[in-house]
């Protein structure tokens, strides 16, 4: 049975989306983390991102990793590539140019998008965003992502998906990228494409239910 080590309230959330996008049985391990703990190493402390339990699975201490079937993977958007790959179904590529492209997408994401879009969210999680330094930050994330919007912009015309005509792991882990930057209604509003796109993504019934469970967990 594939397991899922991490929280809802993290990366972890992509690899609990793309599960139920499947349709597979799961065993979710939380992992908090260690950051939002007084004492991570306390003798009561819950299992966290330091706690040799976790480390034996992920030596670099951060969440989410997957163990499926003996292979432990650390990289939350790879791990939802292996995902698809391995159980087939609409959401993996059909053949091996759309492998190639659902690929190079998520690389994209991950290294045009999701570093500025982190800074925003993290500026919002330390509850910033309202001061001169917090501001700056979020206009210089703000400025960085334009471009990486226009490109997927242009992109989607004509489109209603990134690859092919349907719902794929392209989707799903580039949707996950862009939720960091929601704050920033503008962003979206200049970009509407875009804007419909992430809307069609969130519809959908496996992301509401991991949004519902995120949402009992502690924050």
């Amino acid at each position: 049975m594939l397991t899922i080590y991490g929280v809802y309230r993290s990366r972890a959330s992509r690899n609990y989306w793309m599960a139920g996008e499947l349709g597979i049985a799961f065993k979710s391990v939380p992992v908090v983390q260690a950051y939002r703990l007084a004492d991570p190493l306390a003798a009561d402390a819950p299992v966290n991102t330091r706690s040799a339990s976790f480390l034996a699975i992920n030596p670099m201490g951060l969440i989410p990793a997957i163990e499926d079937d003996g292979l432990v993977l650390t990289e939350s958007l790879a791990n939802n590539l292996y995902l698809a790959r391995k159980y087939g179904g609409p959401l993996a590529p059909a053949d091996l140019r759309e492998e190639g492209l659902m690929g190079n997408w998520t690389m994209w994401a991950a290294t045009e998008v999701e570093p500025h879009a982190v800074r925003i969210i993290l500026t919002h999680d330390a509850g910033t965003q309202n001061s001169d330094e917090g501001r700056a930050k979020i206009t210089t994330a703000v400025a960085a992502l334009g471009k990486a919007f226009a490109f997927l912009e242009n992109h989607l015309d004509g489109r209603d998906h990134i690859v092919g005509e349907r719902f794929t792991v392209a989707d799903l882990n580039l949707s996950e990228v862009f939720r960091y930057a929601m704050s920033q209604t503008v962003l979206f509003d200049l970009h509407p494409r875009v804007k419909a796109w992430l809307e069609r993504c969130q519809s959908r019934p496996a992301f509401k239910a991991m949004m519902e469970a995120r949402s009992h967990e502690a924050a």
